[in-house]
């Protein structure tokens, strides 16, 4: 007998922690749709209306909402009730005037960051991959999934994996090309100091890995692996966060 496929459904109790869900009150939970994210470093479009935003109080109110075409998720309108959420990405609710990026907090996990509609317009990805096509242009393969390809004026030597681009929404235009390099600012997205953020004043290479330390504006320093960090500014942060 052929297979299913996978399950359409999520138990509460193993769902990522930072999702704000109580595991008791019910058994099943919203399960990501495929999409840009992993499910573990994403959170359905349905629990960041309801749960986070207060948006609705059911998920009857939350398919209305999306019905009408009134949510985007980096400038375009998004009608699935469980489009996966992910890091950096806008959310933006035309109606209610307001603008949200979603980033990590150190203890908490992935959360929204209320921003200005200016600060909406664009959003931070890290080159993962590089693939050359045709014609010598270069195409870059981003940590949100999209893919930019990058004409002739550019060296390919000029991107690097780990780099990251400031881009415009949804025009999808490289504002901004950031280095992954020492003496620019950083972020960490994952592992156990998540959300911490400040100067990369350390890139030690490793045989496994680049280890990586940040340290903070009262002095602290934090190491992880490359693999955790995004470089978001020179030697200020492009977008608002919380307190390191």
């Amino acid at each position: 007998m052929a297979g299913k496929g996978g399950s359409k459904h999520l138990k509460r109790l193993p769902a990522p922690p930072f999702w704000p869900i109580h595991v008791k009150e019910f058994k099943w939970a919203p399960k990501p749709s495929p999409g840009p994210h992993p499910a573990e470093m994403s959170i359905p479009l349905k629990i960041v209306l309801r749960e986070m935003l207060k948006y609705a109080k059911t998920s009857r109110e939350v398919r209305r909402i999306i019905s009408k075409g009134a949510v985007k998720v980096d400038g375009k309108v998004r009608r699935d009730e469980n489009y996966p959420v992910g890091l950096m990405d806008i959310i933006e609710v035309p109606d209610a005037r307001s603008t949200y990026r979603l980033i990590p907090y150190p203890s908490k996990g992935l959360s929204l960051m209320k921003v200005t509609k200016d600060e909406g317009g664009y959003k931070i990805c890290r080159i993962e991959n590089k693939t050359m096509l045709r014609g010598g242009r270069l195409q870059l393969n981003l940590s949100d999934g999209r893919n930019i390809i990058v004409n002739g004026e550019a060296k390919t030597a000029d991107y690097k994996t780990g780099d990251t681009l400031q881009l415009s929404i949804p025009e999808q235009k490289i504002l901004t090309h950031l280095r992954f390099e020492e003496g620019r600012y950083g972020l960490i997205a994952a592992g156990r100091n998540m959300g911490r953020h400040g100067k990369i004043v350390d890139i030690e290479e490793t045989e496994k890995s680049k280890i990586v330390t940040i340290q903070d504006s009262q002095g602290q320093t934090y190491k992880t692996i490359a693999d955790y960090v995004y470089v978001i500014g020179e030697e200020q942060p492009l977008i608002k966060l919380p307190e390191s």
